[in-house]
């Protein structure tokens, strides 16, 4: 059985989540650059895990300390296998950017809303008529991307970004179907679940800490923790309970802007044409699905 949705009156939840989907929209828009900034001082994976895991336990510490009850123990078991997929999805994001831009990769995990439907299919809910036509769409799009620039020099940075699509849509579908913890406590146990797996795996393939990072990759890191995993996870995690996943997953529209103009002005990052053409299939696929899923 799912976990209940939080309830609020109509205005205050109203207000929560234009707040959670802004902390998507444009703090998440920001992370793949924090990410770039990040790496010189982080082995990859290494990151991400530590992230997470500083997030959520932190998060954890300030719930249980406002009162909120410790989680059962199936709880925690259906938060490590959402966790472990949503913050596998992101540490392959880490990966990636080893060896493509940030804008780039911003714009390949635009078709998450495309994968999230097609993995709705596993719980009964397979793509409607109108639906096929945005997935056929959208998916051209992220094979236009592949075709040429970055991703076709960098074969494995396309791989990953796609693994990457994968395990963070089947996670966010997933999490609607499990027995996860209520409120904030869902992002905080999955955090903590997923980022203790990730940095495990860091571990095992040998990554650790030679050197102090510097001062921009230190503060990179630190603004990925608080605003891109204990502000933006949590956000996410409220609107995944509690509004259709089509509005929960619309960040795709307005992220990948909000990277290629953060990597451009502050990286120096450059996108060609080929692909904003791949993202304006890519989104122009998403829009046709979530139209079609607005229509009786």
């Amino acid at each position: 059985m799912n976990a209940p949705a939080i309830k609020f009156a109509p205005s205050t939840e109203k207000a929560r989540t234009a707040a959670a989907l802004f902390a998507l929209y444009f703090i998440w828009g920001s992370t793949y650059l924090a990410i770039r900034l990040a790496l010189p001082g982080f082995p990859p994976l290494m990151m991400a895990g530590l992230r997470f895991v500083m997030a959520g336990a932190l998060l954890y510490l300030l719930l249980r300390l406002r009162g909120e009850p410790r989680p059962a123990w199936a709880q925690w078991r259906a938060a490590a296998r959402v966790g472990t997929l949503l913050v596998a999805g992101n540490a392959l994001v880490v990966v990636a950017e080893q060896w493509v831009s940030s804008g780039v990769a911003a714009v390949a995990i635009a078709s998450v809303p495309l994968w999230a439907v097609l993995f709705a299919g596993l719980w009964g809910r397979w793509p409607a008529k109108g639906e096929w036509v945005g997935l056929v769409v959208g998916l051209l799009g992220f094979a236009l991307l592949q075709s040429g620039g970055e991703l076709r020099a960098s074969r494995a940075g396309a791989i990953v970004l796609v693994l990457s699509t994968v395990s963070w849509a089947l996670g966010s579908m997933w999490s609607r179907r499990l027995p996860i913890p209520k409120g904030l406590m869902a992002a905080a146990t999955e955090m903590l679940t997923g980022g203790a797996v990730v940095l495990a795996v860091a571990l095992v393939r040998g990554e650790r800490m030679v050197v102090l990072p510097g001062a921009q990759a230190t503060l990179a890191f630190l603004y990925l923790v608080v605003f891109g995993s204990m502000i933006a996870y949590s956000a996410y995690a409220f609107l995944l309970a509690n509004v259709r996943p089509a509005m929960a997953t619309s960040y795709a529209y307005v992220n990948p802007v909000v990277a290629v103009v953060l990597g451009a002005l502050v990286a120096g990052e450059q996108v060609g044409l080929l692909a904003v053409g791949a993202l304006v299939l890519i989104l122009g696929g998403v829009a046709i699905i979530a139209s079609r899923r607005n229509t009786p």
